[in-house]
């Protein structure tokens, strides 16, 4: 007789998108080389399908290449180390608090770091520095910029997370290095106005690409991630 038997769990394609979320990792240091065109383009193609409330699509991106990215930069630093003037305001409201196991999971991601980078614990100027890393792009050629369309509120902020993430694994699996960052949305104002956006696009954040720099201290950690035990729940009737 026969049996029927189930196929397996996994599938040629769960494998190809599990190695990607596993491999991938936010890269704090870059080399020089443009990201080429073709590669943008095909990255940027693959994250426009992400899917969207209504279908809305409402992430508008911005992508810097040569000296539009050195520009960026220079008044990106400009705003941060103007310590009269900077100010954090970003268009979202950052989280007030991290508590309990969201402030441990952040501790450790931040220890982790300044271990590799040699900050030691307790030493703000050190990591001031190292925070303004963010606002260098961590050396990174190329800064794609996401908003979203102001009258669609915090839904539109959730399609464009869902918009990220697919960028983050479509840049992957082009051997492309990223690391989004929402650092990039303290200074909205910067930003719409290099751009020339006018005040109805919201500054959700930014993502750093290009190749890595296996040998850069900041690339030497990966972070955990919670167990489904802890994170999931099982309803049965």
């Amino acid at each position: 007789m026969t049996e029927n038997l189930l196929p397996p769990v996994d599938t040629p394609d769960s494998l190809i998108l599990e190695r990607l979320l596993v491999n991938r990792h936010s890269c704090r240091g870059f080399r020089a080389e443009y990201v080429p065109m073709e590669v943008q383009r095909r990255i940027l193609e693959i994250a426009q399908r992400s899917a969207s409330w209504c279908n809305a699509q409402p992430w508008q991106v911005h992508v810097t290449q040569g000296r539009a990215t050195e520009e960026l930069k220079r008044r990106m630093l400009a705003a941060f180390d103007d310590a009269a003037s900077y100010e954090r305001r970003p268009d979202y409201e950052w989280p007030q608090t991290y508590l309990g196991v969201y402030r441990q999971r952040r501790l450790d991601c931040a220890m982790q770091l300044y271990q590799q980078v040699g900050v030691p614990m307790g030493d703000r100027a050190a990591s001031a520095r190292q925070a303004r890393e963010n606002f260098k792009f961590f050396g990174a050629p190329h800064v794609a910029i996401i908003t979203s369309d102001k009258s669609l509120g915090v839904y539109g902020a959730v399609d464009c997370g869902a918009y990220v993430a697919n960028f983050l694994l479509a840049a992957a699996s082009f051997g492309i290095s990223a690391i989004p960052q929402a650092a990039l949305a303290s200074q909205p104002g910067v930003i719409r106005k290099f751009f020339e956006m006018d005040e109805s696009r919201s500054v959700v954040c930014g993502i750093s690409f290009g190749y890595e720099d296996a040998t850069h201290p900041a690339n030497g950690f990966r972070t955990s991630r919670a167990s489904l035990d802890d994170v999931v729940s099982f309803i049965h009737s």
